[in-house]
């Protein structure tokens, strides 16, 4: 063994590590070396590194576990530079490179000696499970003293304070055959497929393909496993129909083989994304992938046993020892004590021994163990103890002993007495756990299986798991079900089969494994040392113990109440040995215990992976009518509608000073009141609705009914959810005999139609409709006022005669000589006509209407005066008139609901509640200020009597507030309990700085209230 100064633990051979170059890297603020082909953690280990974290709750000290996806204390903070700050990254899934800066997540001052330990050893018995809910409930007047230390002391790691400087993207690609995983099960699956002819995906969470051959004992063919994996890879890399996807993690596998794949591009090389070309790199990608079939390759995660001390530095599993030595040449120890339930812990006795080191003993729960890897170890020397287990590890800061002892597993107590072996690393295995975790994101349920103690997943269809996620270990059999997987999938997607001869593989005798989870103490669980189960929540086997004498039984509440598989961990090393401690304490088997549900993401992902290019300025694109430069060169301020920019107001200068908005909005008022304004109303949403079943769609959507709807003409229309909640209104308009358009709210347009797709997708596919949006195809202009008739009549062959286009009518014809649709619509009261051209054409119509306007006195106009004039009416607006709490009846629009269609529409159930009946439902009414120079606060609370000690009893809120310059006054709209009922009473609003207004209770149409100026 090398004693390099540097690297006391690595060895001087083996490994598929590059020795000829040397890279530095910083833990802790601490320089080290290591090489590449090294993981962070391997480097650790390697330097002699035994403290890398301390744990969530009791400060422990906490050492490197396993070897990759399932370790639960190496999670590190990465980089050198603010922005560059990454964390919860597992340092046995980070590769090594120079320069790479990390640190730990917890312990202060620093992890070596962490204050906050002293409180977990002194204090650590005061806090089991449920001690949050428990503890900090009284005084209540103290929480918030209490959630700012725990928020403090939760979590782990810490987000960058600055700008992320790399870019993310995202992939959306199809495949016949998507295999997760390129093992010896994934590796022979691709081969068989893609031989086939099918189009391959291969995703593998390693920097390296090849699973857990790259660091196996066994050979193929009489040559090392390894030789294989790089034939298959050579081969696989050559086929056109295949894409191999290292450092990809699948970790989420959603609805019909929709699987999302996350790709470390350029994390394994710097902090940040490397410049090449004067570009810089992406640095991960997130492939969005729906596959025809998917095979399953994700392996199994090794067991470890519970037992007292088993979270003391120097405890690892045995899978992960082979792994550090064989595939990094780092043996993390001097000293071995193997603690095992079955034949495969022995591999790491044997790899130990062949590194040059001590193995103290093998201690063996089963009585007579038998197989070829234990008369290896017996040919060896080696020691082995059978019928018992380490019950306890010693030490502090690192393993210095274990002690062992006989046990009885059914009894569940130590039978025999206790000995000491001194050592400094102690291994365990309690068998493997096939990782089931993406099968069951579909919703599947796994199943128990007594043969391999553990469950497999369920499946659903185009799904298939082989190799070790399907409980299969035997390399031979390993092979064989990739092959067979690969093959059936291929077929699946109308390949021709094409035949795979497959390696020979030495068939190894090995003896049954036996059930062992939680060892036993002399002493009972609550009384006796911590045993851990999840070792980064700091769950406990005596936590878990409680949790069910507490009358926790069903496992998803001991999960929650216990904190077990929270977090990054997932449940991959403690879900089982949980399980089964609470299958012991309940007098149940494991499967009547059932598993916990596995949800994603398996492994953390970063948020720019998940943004991609959606941010900064693609994080919300701003969406510019044709009209945008006008708007802009005329000094419109606007506001965002949406993903719209739309002029808010026009300021103009008078006398040398600039309007304020408050003038600006008086002045457009009064032009559309007094003589004729403009607006752009293009951003509203149009979806286009074709089909013979068209009107039977509208119907079922809308509140109201659209069978007799005629050609030419418009009707407005509520639409509800199914909870009978005003969700979005609109003007639909019949186009032809089975065409229509529907306009909908700007920022609703998106949902609107998806709404649509989903209900006819899922609901009401027999119905023959389509939908297209056709938002951006044409460009609206809103002509309102007295003088928009003439107007119009100047640049249009449209007949505009009163009686000849009437209001709620449409026509075609042309406007300033192009095509035009104009709806005799009004969102203002006044007389109105919206013309839609092809968006091409609208700044062309738009400069002809004001070339002829200018002697009509012809006022561009924004949204806010849009506001001012829709309220004077009682027009509301989705959204704020509305809160997802308001039917069509709470805003008084009875007329709008169609209770004898002859079939049922979305809301009419809920709308039938008595919940929705009440007669002290929020209404929407008017409110006119007693003081009419008082323009009320949007969303001030109206009461009763504003006389009522605090708190008041709340009866309603302001919805819309203005002035208004045609009343000369203030003016709103709001909800008030009651409110139809209460017309002519005084309410008041309490503002915060101790004024009360008085406003009096009226009609929510304030100007016009019958409506003969919309129609003249």
């Amino acid at each position: 063994m090398s004693q390099s100064k540097q690297q006391v633990y690595r060895l001087n051979t083996g490994g598929r590590i590059d020795r000829s170059r040397t890279l530095s890297f910083t833990f802790n603020g601490q320089r080290y070396q290591g090489h590449p082909g090294d993981t962070l953690a391997s480097a650790l280990l390697a330097n002699g590194v035994d403290i890398v974290n301390r744990s969530f709750k009791y400060s422990r000290p906490r050492g490197i576990v396993a070897a990759g996806a399932e370790e639960p204390n190496a999670i590190v903070q990465l980089g050198s530079s603010e922005a560059g700050q990454v964390p919860n990254v597992r340092a046995t899934q980070q590769a090594l490179y120079e320069g790479l800066t990390v640190s730990s997540t917890n312990g202060w001052p620093n992890v070596q000696r962490d204050l906050m330990g002293l409180i977990g050893k002194l204090g650590g018995q005061f806090m089991p499970p449920g001690f949050y809910y428990k503890t900090f409930m009284a005084p209540a007047s103290m929480w918030l003293t209490y959630e700012k230390y725990i928020r403090k002391a939760a979590g782990l790691g810490r987000s960058p304070m600055e700008a992320d400087p790399d870019s993310y993207d995202h992939f959306n690609q199809h495949c016949d055959v998507l295999v997760v995983g390129a093992g010896a099960a994934g590796l022979a699956a691709a081969l068989a497929a893609a031989r086939s002819g099918a189009r391959v995906i291969v995703a593998d969470e390693q920097d390296e393909m090849g699973g857990s051959l790259l660091a196996s004992r066994e050979t193929l063919e009489g040559k090392p496993a390894d030789q294989w994996v790089v034939r298959v890879l050579d081969e696989l890399a050559g086929c056109e129909n295949v894409t191999l996807l290292p450092r990809t993690t699948a970790n989420g596998y959603h609805d019909h083989n929709f699987v999302t794949l996350h790709e470390r591009r350029t994390e394994h090389l710097s902090d940040t994304a490397p410049v090449e070309n004067g570009h810089r790199q992406v640095r991960a990608r997130l492939h969005r992938v729906r596959a025809g079939q998917v095979i399953l390759c994700t392996g199994a995660h090794e067991r470890p046993l519970v037992y007292a001390g088993n979270d003391v530095p120097g405890n690892l599993l045995a899978g992960a020892v082979s792994t550090y030595i064989r595939r990094y040449g780092v043996a993390p120890g001097r000293k071995l004590v193997l603690s095992t339930s079955n034949d495969y812990g022995y591999r790491a006795a044997l790899d130990w021994k062949e590194a040059g080191c001590k193995v103290v003993a093998i201690v063996d729960a089963r009585e007579a163990p038998a197989g070829d890897w234990v008369d290896a170890a017996r040919a060896q020397g080696i020691d082995i103890i059978t019928g018992s287990a380490v019950i306890e590890a010693k030490g502090s800061n690192r393993v210095t002993a274990a002690r062992v002892a006989k046990i009885d597993i059914d009894a569940f107590k130590v039978s025999g007495s206790v000995q000491e072996l001194a050592c400094d690393t102690i291994a365990s295995s309690g068998g493997y756990s096939p990782v089931i975790h993406l099968a069951s994101h579909t919703g599947a349920r796994p199943t128990w299986r007594d043969d391999i103690i553990g469950f497999v997943p369920g499946l659903v269809k185009g799904v298939q798991a082989c190799g070790g996620a399907n409980g299969c270990y035997a390399l031979g059999d390993v092979l064989a079900e990739g092959v067979e997987a690969g093959i059936k999938a291929a077929a699946a997607m109308g390949h021709a089969v094409q035949t795979v001869t497959l390696p020979s593989a030495e068939r190894l005798q090995q003896g049954p494994a036996v059930a062992l989870f939680q060892v036993p103490h002399e002493k009972p669980t609550l009384r006796g040392p911590k045993q851990f189960v999840d070792l980064q929540n700091d769950v406990t086997a005596a936590g878990i113990e409680l949790a069910t004498r507490e009358g926790f039984e069903s496992i998803e509440h001991i999960k929650r109440y216990t904190a077990m598989g929270f977090g990054t961990d997932q449940g991959k090393l403690g879900n089982i040995n949980g399980m089964a401690i609470a299958a012991r304490c309940l007098g149940r088997s494991i499967p009547e215990v059932g598993t916990t549900v596995f949800r994603p993401n398996y492994t953390p992902v970063t948020f720019g992976a998940i943004v991609g290019r959606h941010c900064r300025d693609l994080f919300d694109p701003e969406r510019y009518t044709a009209l945008h430069q006008w708007h802009v060169e005329r000094g419109a301020e606007f506001e965002d509608v949406g993903q719209w920019k739309r002029p808010w107001y026009y300021p103009q200068k008078v006398n040398g000073k600039t309007e304020t908005m408050h003038e600006a909005v008086a002045r457009e008022c009064l032009a559309v009141r007094e003589k004729v304004g403009i607006l752009d109303a293009s951003t509203l949403g149009k979806i286009d609705i074709q089909g013979p079943d068209a009107r039977e769609f509208l119907a079922r959507v809308y509140t109201n009914k659209w069978e007799k709807l005629a050609v030419g003409k418009c009707r407005y229309g509520l639409m509800c959810k199914d909870d009978g909640m005003v969700t979005d209104d609109g003007v639909t308009s019949c186009l032809a005999e089975n065409h229509f358009l529907m306009t909908t709210t700007t920022g609703g347009a998106a949902a609107i139609l998806e709404w649509l797709e989903l209900w006819h997708q899922t609901e009401w596919p027999e119905l023959d409709v389509y939908f297209s949006s056709v938002t951006d195809h044409w460009a609206t202009m809103t002509i309102t006022g007295p003088e928009a008739r003439k107007l119009l009549a100047e640049i249009s062959d449209l007949d505009l005669d009163r009686d000849s286009f009437k209001f709620m009518d449409w026509r075609s014809g042309k406007v300033a000589g192009v095509p035009a649709r104009v709806f005799r619509i009004s969102f203002t009261g006044e007389l109105t006509f919206e013309i839609n051209v092809q968006a091409n054409y609208a700044m062309h119509v738009w400069q002809t209407l004001f070339k002829h306007g200018e002697k009509y006195g012809l006022t561009p106009y924004g949204t806010e005066t849009m506001h001012v004039l829709r309220a004077e009416k009682g027009f509301i607006i989705v959204g704020q008139e509305t809160d997802g709490s308001v039917t069509p009846e709470d805003l008084g629009m009875q007329w709008c609901v169609g209770y004898d269609k002859p079939y049922s529409w979305i809301g009419k159930r809920a709308l039938t509640r008595s919940d929705t009946k009440r007669e002290n439902r929020k209404q929407l009414v008017g409110l006119r200020p007693k003081d009419p120079k008082v323009i009320l606060e949007e969303g001030a609370q109206i009461v009763l009597d504003p006389k009522h000690a605090i708190p008041m009893p709340m009866v309603g809120h302001v919805t819309s507030s203005y002035y208004s310059p045609i009343l000369d006054s203030g003016f709103a709209l709001a909800v008030v309990k009651g409110g139809h009922q209460k017309l002519g009473e005084t309410v008041y609003l309490p503002m915060a700085d101790g004024q009360t207004h008085e406003a009096e209770i009226v009609s929510t149409v304030f100007y016009d209230p019958k409506g003969e100026r919309q129609h003249v």
